[in-house]
């Protein structure tokens, strides 16, 4: 079994006060945590937008893959939440702009809330790098 690498690049909110790890990289294959429309110094990008949160989210997901080696294009898996199902057509449509040919494989869920009220989206994804 490949050794894990945990990594909390620069360039994006420090998750580690909160007891969690932003990417982990097993071997050639690279976990990155839920990510939400955070700047790099934690404050909320596009309240009350789900478009400027979904860019924002997809930037941070770009800087925690690029951590790890890899780009968007290695992207092959993610889980989106949103708080309610009007946000999914503009998540759909800065997810087709990143991914025009061959999207990742994707499932969409509805919660009640994220971890702050100012969230309308959070994405986790799992890349294949080299």
């Amino acid at each position: 079994m490949p050794q894990a690498t945990y990594l909390n690049p620069a360039g994006i909110a420090d998750p580690s006060p909160s007891g969690f790890t932003a990417v982990v990289q097993a071997g050639n294959t690279v976990y990155i945590a839920g990510m939400v429309s955070q700047d790099e110094n934690g404050n909320v990008v596009g309240a009350g937008d789900t478009e400027a949160q979904t860019r924002q989210i997809w930037h941070n997901i770009g800087v925690a893959v690029q951590a790890a080696g890899g780009s968007l294009a290695d992207i092959v898996k993610t889980t989106t939440y949103v708080t309610g199902i009007e946000h999914a057509p503009a998540v759909r449509a800065v997810r087709g702009e990143l991914f025009p040919g061959n999207p990742p494989t994707s499932t969409l869920l509805v919660v009640s809330a994220l971890a702050n009220p100012a969230y309308l989206v959070e994405i986790e994804s799992i890349a294949v790098v080299g």
